[in-house]
């Protein structure tokens, strides 16, 4: 993971500052079993959605109930990677994604999630099922997640920056 592009969080400064470093964060998933626990632990409602993952420095997975903040799951630290996750209700992951306004994860993120779940032992699509693009209005400052490859920021409907690579500076 050494050439992999580290996040750091970026998302509101009043949901970084609830963090508590060393008391919050996510659960690591180093094996099948584990995830297999912790999935055991959460009640039937919430096992049907998905959850809260990033995948840390040292490529661990760590998993945190949905509607938890990725920077909590996080502990407060930079993340190779962040979004949402849905298991099958054992080690199979059937959907995972970049879905993370607070670190604002590129797609090109997986091959970090593939390789925390590969060393964990849990079986996986090929790719994120769901692959998400963020960008910064430059007109009223609005991060935007972009659907639909709908190019306008929802506040202001100002013209989105183009990615990086595409003939625009990265927002």
């Amino acid at each position: 993971m050494r050439d992999a592009r580290s996040y750091a969080y970026e998302g509101p400064p009043e949901i970084r500052a609830r963090v508590r470093p060393g008391l919050d964060g996510g659960v690591p998933i180093g094996s099948a079993a584990d995830a297999c626990r912790w999935l055991e632990g959460r009640d039937r409602d919430e096992r049907d959605e998905p959850f809260t993952y990033v995948v840390d420095l040292g490529g661990t997975l760590l998993l945190a109930p949905r509607r938890s903040e990725h920077v909590a799951c996080a502990g407060g630290a930079p993340v190779l990677a962040a979004g949402e996750i849905t298991f099958d209700g054992g080690a199979a992951v059937v959907a995972v994604t970049n879905q993370s306004t607070g670190y604002r994860p590129d797609p090109s993120c997986w091959p970090a999630v593939a390789a925390a779940l590969d060393r964990a032992g849990l079986r996986r699509p090929g790719g994120f099922t769901d692959a998400f693009a963020f960008r910064r209005c430059a007109e009223c400052g609005q991060l935007n997640l972009v659907k639909d490859a709908f190019p306008g920021c929802a506040v202001c409907d100002a013209d989105l920056p183009d990615p990086p690579g595409e003939g625009g500076p990265d927002a």
